[in-house]
């Protein structure tokens, strides 16, 4: 069996002190890197990117939290760059999502030799991947979504993800479960503010 890590996200703007941050966001970011320190696992490491230039509705000064968002991840500033704890940066490739509209799933981006994340793992002979990183319900949610309907045996550690709502996670277990994805570790209790 052939496992790949997809490290969703892990980013500036979504890591406590950025424009769209999620509680928790820099002790995953460090978890992670601890996680790929040593002798880890994997024989492909992966990262997704929020990369939005005009993404258009996806945008709003107005947001309603669900389809639309404050301004984040936007090419050219510092928030869409790699969080500092992340310190592994060895990655096989990075696939950059949402430049012109709203996109979720690391499926859905492309690297910079314009390979889709499904052709670079199928191409790699990956049959399995875990998910981790940033948003648990949203783009670790989605991407674990593509990555089982693409036909990978997928599970997400959850111990290395930061939800926006986990009050609300269950409707995220529930999509996974109907999805074919598997589960190992907890939901993180994100720090006190």
């Amino acid at each position: 069996m052939t496992t790949a890590l997809i490290v969703v996200d892990v980013q500036k703007d979504f890591c406590e002190g950025g424009s769209l941050a999620v509680a928790g966001g820099a002790a995953v970011a460090e978890r992670i890197s601890e996680l790929l320190a040593a002798d880890h696992p994997y024989d492909v490491v992966v990262a997704t990117r929020d990369h939005h230039i005009d993404p258009g509705s996806h945008f709003s000064s107005d947001p309603d939290y669900v389809d639309s968002w404050p301004p984040h991840c936007v090419v050219g500033t510092d928030g869409v760059e790699f969080h500092d704890q992340l310190t592994f940066r060895d990655f096989a490739a990075i696939f950059d999502k949402g430049e012109y509209q709203a996109a979720y799933s690391g499926f859905e981006g492309k690297d910079a030799k314009g390979r889709t994340l499904e052709d670079f793992l199928t191409r790699a002979g990956v049959d399995h991947v875990d998910v981790v990183g940033i948003a648990t319900d949203y783009c670790v949610a989605a991407t674990a979504r593509d990555a089982a309907a693409d036909g990978f045996a997928t599970t997400v550690r959850l111990d290395y993800t930061a939800a926006v709502a986990p009050d609300r996670i269950q409707q995220t277990y529930d999509s996974w479960e109907r999805a074919g994805v598997e589960v190992s570790g907890s939901l993180p209790v994100p720090p006190a503010s």
